[in-house]
């Protein structure tokens, strides 16, 4: 059976020095978060901080650090979730496998919540400043819980089966909320808590909601799953957790866990916003100051024991990594059966997951023509940014099935694949104005940027250099050349001193310079950026600054480019403009001190000696 609460979760943990115990003092203003993010980079143990500056609560860091762990702490369910998963894909192997499937029905016991009257999440009450106020970074607005559950029902159809539970970051105080009365909610764009929200504001009523925190670790995963529609992740959060979840529920209030360690009740009004913000986010930047909506705080409850999760984000990896390679593990076999002729997509964490999806489709629409061009694959590809979160995705490279294109995963391979085969007069197709991430500034507004698609099917067509060609030469204010990758070639260009809208008259200068037969053209792709050594010094560095930094409508140049028919496309290199731009949002940087206090626990005597460097 899984963990009935985090305290079980710790105990266990450290009886297999799997956690450790920080029993020095520590500061949640900027040091606890450095110290996490330093133990998560060094595949660490978990971390319990027992002397918190200025709070009385303990704070839980880094649990789920490593795919390794996340996998002992959910050890006794996971045969169960992906029995479940099987069945989903094929009902019918149940009959031909009985007993491999025979405890497929008890786990799905576990789907309904069971009501309780009572439980340790009532014992006590505080106020929201004697939280741990976790700042994680400089610039950040004020401290946020970094590992909400919030949990809303529609105002419609009330009841857990109608329900959603998210993790939409919560700021604690600054800016403008008054302390212990009101709370920011930021949910992104696509989110379960905003058809609730919608619902709210249709009826002219504030829509409650509750925030938790802590309680059995199966609720932390089940608030970032991508389930479909119609299954609540109260449900999920069962099945995983290995019992039915138990909800106090009473009349007057949202139900909340039993067991959870932490939770803010209240209501949002329906039309009520404040600034909230600034908060460095998992792209690797900060997401700046924006209206959201405020949550009026009714009460905060806790238990006796009560220990409060968390964790820091940053420019990938950290630990929200891991959650995405732990829900791939669980529901990566599903999506083809969400989305008909797709084989696998991968949404690449080094880029900040949204702006980069690779992806491989099936290509049977012409399968006797002589020489195949995407067909199927661009509707395979329409479909993919149609759905759920993946529709906030900005480039999506795509390959065809049938011409056994590498894994995915394996990143560099198989964008040296589509590279390999992509043809720049076809093989574009960009959607000009449309959504994008809400973290993601490098679109021409709040939620708003562009998308382009790059489908690649066929025989290879160009060997891709993996050096710098004889005769090189490149226009004035350019300069240090660099390989990324086969095929990437990587431009210091000069300081942006374009538009917004991507006028960036050095980009048409950059590309007129060269002809169609340049040597330059034998490279399919180069990227102009701020830094070219540390764009190509590292797989991360050039998936990060390339895919962050750009909006495809705006930032994709060509050499000999032209438009037929509406359709952009260039006979030479294409061209990605990923310098930093004026509308984007600074990188996240640490204040020295900090590091130096989280070197000084690594250093011989330290608590941290032999984890950290």
């Amino acid at each position: 059976m899984g963990y009935r609460n985090l305290q079980e979760c710790v105990k266990d943990l450290e009886a297999r020095k799997e956690l450790i115990r920080i029993d020095r003092e520590a500061d949640p203003y900027l040091e606890i978060g450095a110290i996490q993010r330093r133990i998560y980079q060094a595949g660490g143990p978990a971390l319990l901080f027992t002397r918190v500056k200025g709070c009385r609560f303990p704070m839980l860091g880094n649990l789920f650090g490593t795919l390794e762990r996340t996998k002992y702490i959910f050890r006794d369910t996971l045969d169960d979730i992906r029995r479940l998963v099987e069945l989903k894909l094929n009902p019918a192997a149940a009959l031909k496998n009985p007993l491999v499937y025979a405890g497929a029905p008890l786990a799905a016991l576990h789907l309904l919540p069971k009501s309780v009257s009572d439980g340790p999440i009532l014992a006590h009450r505080t106020t929201i400043d004697q939280l741990p106020l976790l700042t994680s970074w400089p610039r950040d607005g004020g401290p946020f819980i970094t590992l909400p559950q919030v949990y809303s029902e529609s105002p419609a159809r009330p009841g857990f089966r109608s329900s959603n539970l998210g993790m939409y970051r919560v700021q604690l105080a600054g800016n403008d909320y008054r302390l212990n009365e009101e709370v920011g909610v930021h949910y992104q764009i696509h989110r379960g808590i905003g058809v609730h929200h919608a619902e709210a504001i249709e009826r002219g009523e504030p829509l409650r909601v509750n925030i938790f925190v802590g309680g059995p670790p199966a609720l932390t995963v089940a608030a970032v799953m991508p389930l479909p529609e119609g299954l609540p992740e109260l449900s999920f959060a069962g099945v995983l957790g290995g019992r039915r979840l138990a909800m106090v529920c009473h009349p007057d209030r949202l139900p909340m866990p039993a067991e959870a360690d932490f939770c803010i009740t209240g209501t949002i009004d329906p039309t009520r916003t404040l600034p909230e913000g600034p908060f460095g986010d998992h792209l690797g930047y900060y997401s700046l100051v924006h209206p959201f909506p405020v949550l009026k705080v009714d009460a905060v409850f806790h238990r006796p024991d009560a220990i409060w999760p968390f964790t820091s984000v940053g420019r990938p990896p950290q630990e929200d990594t891991t959650f995405g390679a732990f829900i791939h593990e669980l529901t990566g076999d599903l999506i083809p059966s969400v989305l008909p002729g797709v084989k696998a997509v991968h949404a690449v964490d080094a880029a900040g997951v949204h702006p980069l999806l690779l992806a491989i489709g099936s290509e049977r629409y012409v399968p006797y023509a002589p020489e195949r061009e995407p067909l199927e694959i661009l509707t395979i590809a329409n479909a993919i940014l149609g759905n759920g979160q993946l529709s906030l995705a900005k480039y999506l490279f795509i390959a065809a099935h049938e011409d056994n294109p590498p894994d995915i995963h394996h990143i560099d391979e198989f964008l040296r694949f589509v590279l390999e085969r992509a043809d720049w007069r076809r093989d574009l197709h960009f959607q000009t104005r449309t959504t994008i991430d809400t973290l993601d500034y490098s679109g021409s507004g709040f939620n708003k940027g562009s998308k382009v698609v790059i489908a690649a099917v066929g025989e290879k067509r160009r060997d891709l250099p993996t050096e710098l060609p004889a005769g090189l030469r490149l226009p004035e204010g350019f300069s240090v050349p660099r390989v990324c990758l086969p095929g990437v070639l990587a431009v210091t260009g000069p300081n942006y001193a374009g538009y917004r809208e991507g006028m960036a008259g050095e980009m048409d200068g950059f590309c007129a310079f060269f002809g169609k037969d340049d040597p330059i053209n034998r490279f399919p792709l180069i990227v102009v950026c701020d830094d070219s050594d540390f764009a190509a010094r590292t797989l991360n560095n050039f998936l990060w600054v390339t895919f962050t930094r750009s909006n495809p409508a705006s930032d994709i140049h060509g050499i000999a480019a032209s438009i037929r028919g509406k359709h952009w496309g260039c006979e030479g290199a294409l061209v990605i403009d990923a310098r930093v731009k004026p509308h984007h949002a600074p990188p996240l940087e640490m204040e020295p001190e900090i590091e130096r206090r989280v070197d000084a626990l690594g250093a011989a005597g330290g608590p941290l000696h032999g984890i950290i460097q």
